[in-house]
């Protein structure tokens, strides 16, 4: 993590307590996404920290498309705008303290939800890569343990208090945590024989 706090003024970060209209939320885009791209993505799937009932969170939804090739995925992302999502013309990379900024592992296309639609972060991700993986992990595994969740919970909040208005500032002082945590939640996948083929439910591919 850099020793520079990012500084960028965003709408305020606010987070919610847990509320189950989330998940309702989640399945009503999937199935609009499931019916947009069809067999051009491998599976769907609700994460981030919506995803995790019991865990508080901005009232975010966050998808995870998974495809073959990220390189290779221009009719998924026309299914996509074909419903109204906007974005994904490039890679980009989300920010791990301890993986160089570009490690392609980390690599994904980035969408929005529809014009007027409820808030909604799309990643497109490649099937196996490592983000793509640890975003499946890192909620199931705050799914089945109520310390980590309690804790995540408890830095968010703090995070969010020290910067309102820096969503930047606000992912920043969560970078480190969220490290923490994969590594636990690493450690548990073996323990438990955690497999993300093995949580895969489709209806249709959605997850």
């Amino acid at each position: 993590m850099s020793d520079a706090i990012p500084r960028m003024t965003s709408r305020p970060v606010v987070i919610l307590p847990y509320e189950a209209r989330w998940a309702l939320e989640y399945a009503e885009i999937a199935r609009a996404m499931a019916a947009a791209t069809g067999d051009t993505v491998c599976r769907i799937d609700h994460v981030g920290s919506t995803s995790v009932p019991g865990l508080g969170a901005k009232d975010v939804i966050d998808v995870q498309i998974t495809v073959s090739d990220l390189h290779d995925c221009a009719a998924a992302l026309d299914g996509l705008r074909r419903i109204g999502c906007t974005r994904g013309d490039v890679i980009e990379y989300e920010s791990r303290a301890l993986l160089p900024p570009e490690h392609p592992g980390l690599a994904k296309r980035y969408m929005r939800e529809p014009a007027g639609a409820r808030r909604t972060h799309v990643h497109i991700r490649q099937d196996g890569a490592l983000d793509q993986q640890m975003a499946l992990l890192f909620r199931d595994y705050l799914r089945a343990t109520d310390s980590a969740r309690l804790h995540y919970e408890t830095v968010k909040r703090r995070a969010a208090a020290l910067f309102p208005d820096n969503i930047e500032g606000y992912m920043w002082l969560k970078d480190a945590p969220i490290q923490l945590i994969h590594e636990a939640a690493v450690l548990w996948a073996q323990a438990t024989e955690w497999s993300a083929a093995d949580v895969t439910l489709r209806t249709p591919r959605a997850g």
